[in-house]
């Protein structure tokens, strides 16, 4: 499946090039990006996910995007020239869990973008797209982070998203890291 382009009042969700290899490794290199993760990822692991997300859009016709901001709206919120900022989109996690098989909305972006509203601006963007195009699980979309990541929480909360303390959980690919306790966020195709 070609990635379809998705465009907002501000930015451009669209497929991953070649150029977007080093930005993206800088900012999954960045600790603050990265301070809710196990780890910083080096190049190699930053191209390996790119790849894994371009398979993702080949195999299940879903997937997560890269995100540009038009270059008008840049140089006026972060004094930038546009471009690459990050990745939101759809995923589903390959664990098992209660609230599993399930369909994510999920964001990264680099430190520079942050505080501009640019990933409750994408994420309602992916959620649209995903209600309208993608078989659901359970008629909902879900997200997740550990508990203590307050911007990503915040975002969920800008979206639409609920969150009931009884499906938290420990994320069980992580279960000796200290952060391992994540919030499960929901939004049914009713609600979005």
């Amino acid at each position: 499946m070609i990635t379809p382009v998705l465009t907002t009042e501000r930015l451009v969700l669209r497929g991953w090039r070649d150029v977007d290899a080093d930005p993206y490794a800088a900012l999954n290199a960045d600790p603050h990006v990265m301070e809710h993760f196990p780890s910083t990822l080096t190049s190699d692991q930053s191209v390996e996910m790119i790849d894994r997300m371009i398979e993702s859009w080949r195999v299940r016709g879903y997937g997560l995007w890269a995100v540009d901001v038009v270059p008008a709206i840049a140089g006026r919120d972060v004094g930038r020239a546009g471009g690459f900022i990050g990745f939101v989109g759809l995923a589903s996690p390959t664990w098992e869990m209660p609230f599993t098989p399930c369909v994510e909305v999920g964001w990264r972006l680099a430190r520079h973008a942050w505080g501009h509203g640019y990933a409750p601006e994408a994420a309602l963007a992916a959620l649209t797209w995903g209600f309208a195009n993608v078989d659901l699980p359970g008629d909902e979309i879900v997200s997740f982070t550990t508990a203590g990541n307050t911007k990503s929480r915040r975002v969920m909360d800008k979206i639409g998203m609920h969150h009931d303390p009884a499906d938290d959980f420990d994320h069980p690919l992580l279960p000796h890291w200290e952060h391992k306790r994540h919030v499960l966020y929901r939004i049914g195709r009713d609600t979005a």
